[in-house]
């Protein structure tokens, strides 16, 4: 199947190891469905919105997420890294991307709300302009990141050192000072 699929909803689908069919998704909700090593390669999804959707082990390779929401999914280890960066947009709102990487990937103005980012891996991405709402980033890998104007003002457990990141304008909470500073060893009280 070579055409798009225009303006459908998939509820409760089970793409398990398969190979999505379309080339093209435009518009299409996917309510419910489990994409536990499905393989998403070369597929286009423009305006799609995923809501509690499980993505273990998915296959992204060239993957185009345009306009793209994400709610209440799981994406425990997803490596964004092979994703198609043209028009890259995506949102993220009360995701579970622990383990996930972002690894070299350009993500600018991304919004991620209310979502444990644990141990993922932002090295050398530009993640410009972002923000990241009451989200949990405890052991997030930040190194050689672009964060210039990224809101991190409710974000909680993160550590991040400004020698080694670009954080031009970015908006720290002074909570959020000890991530900024734990280098040095410092007693922040």
């Amino acid at each position: 199947m070579n055409h798009p699929i225009l303006d459908q909803t998939f509820e409760n689908q089970n793409f398990s190891g398969k190979k999505l069919l379309a080339k093209e998704y435009d518009n299409c909700t996917f309510a419910n469905c489990d994409f536990t090593e499905a393989n998403m390669s070369v597929v286009t999804f423009l305006e799609c919105t995923f809501d509690t959707c499980n993505f273990g082990a998915t296959m992204l390779k060239e993957t185009s997420f345009q306009e793209v929401i994400f709610k209440d999914c799981k994406m425990l280890g997803s490596d964004f890294t092979s994703c198609n960066d043209f028009m890259f947009s995506v949102r993220f709102d009360h995701c579970n991307l622990e383990y996930s990487s972002f690894s070299g990937f350009a993500m600018k103005n991304t919004m991620f709300t209310s979502c444990s980012l644990k141990e993922v891996d932002f090295t050398d991405t530009d993640i410009t302009g972002s923000v990241f709402a009451d989200c949990n980033l405890k052991n997030a890998i930040f190194e050689n990141t672009i964060a210039e104007n990224v809101d991190f003002r409710t974000a909680k457990h993160f550590i991040i050192d400004p020698e080694k990141n670009r954080l031009k304008k970015a908006k720290f909470s002074t909570t959020g000072l000890e991530g900024l500073l734990r280098k040095y060893n410092l007693n922040i009280e």
